[in-house]
């Protein structure tokens, strides 16, 4: 390197565009979300899992008769071989996110395709995944409480389903909704820290279920995924609504952050947590536990003078909420995201196969400057 190179380092790789996408378009100042140009608003509030799924996978709206055959292929993967069954059961006292991942990497070993990493095979492997990741999460909850394992109803849509299989019970309508709503909010955000993890790793001609194993562990991390669970703790240990402008004037005096507020990319509120305040509102009454809400909103209330700096709600704040209210532990908030995303790093990674190069970026070294080696007699202690 010359004395005259100037580099300059962007830690994080923040504001470093590495490539071009065709999927995700986020404007962080403004709040603005939308998958292949509809904007999530639209979606949230009049699409399903499946329609929005197809869209991030194909490109386009489907037809009736497309959804129609989308929502079949879906259905008919709801199943797993018996050997990665008994993975579950060898493992079933670990962290969900851990038999998520090796589950997801198993998989690769029945997957026929597994190996060709052509758009339509990656595409296909995708779908399949996008049924098969939640069967793992239901199963493992099964089998971890001592329950038979569940079979998946082909009567209901993925979200309900999902739903039925993860607490044996069948969904209210209202749950069903919020869940599918949910499912699409997390469905896709552009190059998030799990969706790089799967963009290198398909770029080295890695397959498809690679990839996703190195999204989930990426997933894994409490500073990527973590945000749902911890929200919820905050508000139990908060207990009552009156109590949330005191933990929050402690929080900030103390210089730590509030969960479930602030973004990497947004600076303004999340633009899909409006989907999700209200249908948490509805969900705690039905449930008969509006405390909860009113706890977040008490939250939000308290942090309103730190929004002019940028500190605003994100969508894992009320997502929680919904999780909880239906029942669900909260070690399985972090698997439910996975359950979501699978179409966005199915995508991710059919973009990076597109026009593939290895990402390979530089780091500026700044350790000791050439010295000569010492052989080991000669070394003096330190």
């Amino acid at each position: 390197m010359s004395a005259e190179e100037k580099i300059e380092i962007h830690r994080g790789l923040k504001g470093v565009y590495f490539e071009r996408s065709g999927t995700t378009f986020i404007d962080g100042k403004a709040g603005e979300l939308r998958y292949r140009g509809y904007s999530i608003h639209d979606l949230a509030e009049q699409s399903s899992f499946e329609e929005t799924a197809y869209l991030l996978l194909h490109g386009e709206l489907p037809t009736t008769a497309q959804l129609t055959e989308f929502d079949a292929r879906l259905k008919s993967a709801r199943r797993l071989p018996k050997e990665v069954l008994s993975i579950i059961e060898t493992m079933k006292q670990a962290h969900p996110m851990d038999v998520l991942r090796t589950a997801v990497s198993a998989l690769a070993a029945f997957e026929p395709d597994s190996f060709d990493n052509s758009i339509s095979a990656t595409r296909d492997k995708g779908i399949r995944l996008a049924s098969m990741v939640p069967m793992i999460v239901a199963f493992h909850e099964a089998i971890r409480n001592g329950r038979a394992i569940p079979e998946p109803d082909q009567s209901l849509s993925h979200a309900a389903n999902f739903l039925w299989m993860i607490t044996g019970r069948k969904p209210s309508a209202q749950a069903a909704e919020l869940m599918d709503r949910d499912l699409i909010l997390h469905a896709e955000h552009g190059s998030n820290a799990s969706s790089f993890t799967a963009r290198v790793v398909i770029g080295t001609e890695a397959n498809l279920h690679a990839a996703m194993t190195a999204a989930i562990a990426a997933l894994s991390g409490p500073a990527h995924g973590g945000a749902a669970e911890d929200v919820m703790r905050m508000a139990q240990e908060i207990g009552t609504p009156e109590n949330a402008a005191a933990y929050v004037k402690a929080k900030r005096a103390a210089g730590e952050a509030v969960t479930g507020f602030g973004h990497r990319v947004y600076r303004t509120e999340d633009p899909r947590a409006r989907h999700m305040r209200d249908g948490v509102e509805t969900l705690s009454r039905e449930m008969g536990e509006p405390k909860w809400f009113a706890i977040l909103q008490a939250v939000v209330d308290a942090m309103k003078p730190y929004a002019r700096f940028g500190v605003n709600v994100n969508v894992d704040f009320y997502s929680g909420a919904i999780y909880y209210l239906n029942g669900i532990a909260p070690d399985l908030f972090v698997p439910i995201f996975a359950v979501g995303r699978v179409p966005g790093w199915t995508v991710q990674c059919i973009e990076q196969l597109q026009n593939n190069i290895l990402i390979r970026p530089l780091t500026l070294y700044d350790g000791p400057a050439a010295r000569p080696y010492v052989p080991a007699a000669s070394r003096k202690d330190m």
